[in-house]
């Protein structure tokens, strides 16, 4: 600051001082990093520009095929949806199920990302509004949305060294749907994360109408084959003739960071917490049986009771067997005297009023026979961090006459 002074008793024009003063205001620091952030943003605009340009020329081209590019994090920032794909460590408790066997592993691990509970999606997803979370935050909460479990499902296989995309396309029975594609040796597979299971290219049972838009960690493709049904898919989206991608192949040796933690950390589910809900739901079941037969009596039957307790945990293992020789042979017996219908539920668990709707849905308590009896059992199997597998098996006894 440069002040003039002039003295009292001095004309202007004569005489005059000047002085330089410092007063402090404040300071702005600029770290280095910052610098490289700004860079950093600099680039990703450019990057997210791209992907949105790409997706309005590949919707211009067929519109109603699904793709998404970016979408936003729980902290709102828009980013690609490549930094979602990263190799993440399943449950320790998974691993160690079948030593031995790999495909009956990814199997579990496929069974695994079923069992957590679905979130539908609130908004519009042709609004470019998607809002992700990532594999760790699903885990924890227990809960994402279908494209978050098939990207949770593609990372647990990446892990395992599959060569693994997530998948967008329509489903006959889901509508949209994300799926996992996983490349074999020699062929193709669609691994279904709501359900846990896997079809071949050519399964005619597979219930995906359409594929759409491939993604991984480096890229994402848009199918611009005209008959885009799995069977007739060329799923080499190497060729351009068949796939048009986001990224040059020169850009794709430029990876871009992942916003998944380095591993996921599991905390193991109370036991006795558990042990306490499948108490609850039996309750609940039985009460609700005898308030759906009002003008029936419902007696239970504790014989066929106990056998069924003894068979559901073996369904949730897969080990291929019903029951123990001795169970077997009790089984045997009850069907000597009684008709037996009725078969297991196995479903994800959410809340006591699903399970409660889909055993009400069996239509099995409406028997009117004469002196008909019925056997309830309740399992659950705990998997980490309070992911439940439910099974219920209500069966009506009919005794012969």
């Amino acid at each position: 600051i440069v002040i003039e002074k002039h003295e009292d008793y001095c004309l202007k024009n004569c005489a005059c001082h000047s002085y330089i003063r410092k007063n402090w205001l404040g300071s702005i620091v600029f770290p280095f990093s910052a610098l490289l952030q700004q860079s950093e943003f600099t680039d990703q605009t450019d990057v997210l520009q791209r992907a949105q340009f790409f997706k309005k020329n590949c919707k211009i081209m067929f519109p109603n095929r699904r793709i998404i590019t970016t979408v936003f994090n729980d902290e709102g920032t828009q980013i690609l949806v490549t930094r979602y794909i990263k190799a993440l460590n399943p449950p320790r408790q998974l691993l160690d199920s079948f030593l031995h066997d790999s495909n009956a592993t990814l199997d579990l691990i496929a069974r695994f990302v079923s069992l957590i509970p679905f979130m539908p999606d609130i908004l519009d997803e042709n609004g470019g509004c998607d809002i992700w979370i990532t594999s760790e935050r699903c885990i924890s909460l227990a809960l994402g949305n279908k494209e978050e479990h098939a990207i949770l499902l593609c990372n647990f296989f990446l892990y395992f060294g599959k060569k693994a995309l997530v998948l967008l396309g329509t489903s006959l029975l889901e509508g949209h749907v994300a799926y996992v594609l996983t490349q074999e040796p020699d062929e193709y597979w669609l691994w279904n994360p709501s359900t846990g299971q896997c079809h071949k290219q050519f399964d005619p049972f597979c219930p995906l109408q359409s594929v759409d838009c491939l993604f991984n960690d480096s890229n994402v493709w848009f199918n611009i084959q005209q008959n885009n049904t799995p069977m007739a898919v060329h799923f080499d989206y190497s060729k351009e003739s068949f796939w048009k991608q986001l990224f040059p192949n020169s850009f794709q040796g430029m990876k871009i960071q992942s916003i998944q933690p380095e591993e996921i950390i599991y905390s193991d589910t109370n036991k006795s917490m558990v042990e306490d809900l499948k108490n609850r739901i039996e309750r609940t079941l039985k009460c609700k049986i005898m308030e759906w037969r009002p003008k029936h009596p419902t007696r239970w039957n504790r014989q066929c009771t106990s056998i069924l307790r003894q068979l559901l945990p073996k369904l949730e293992l897969g080990t291929g067997s019903f029951v123990s020789s001795e169970k077997e042979s009790e089984f045997e017996r009850l069907m000597q005297f009684y008709w037996v219908a009725g078969f297991p539920i196995q479903m994800r668990y959410t809340d006591v009023q699903s399970v409660v709707d889909a055993v009400y849905q069996t239509g099995i308590h409406s028997s009117e026979f004469p002196q008909t009896e019925f056997a309830l059992a309740v399992y659950i199997h705990p998997y980490p961090n309070n992911i439940l597998s439910v099974w219920v098996y209500l069966a009506s006894l009919a005794r012969h006459r």
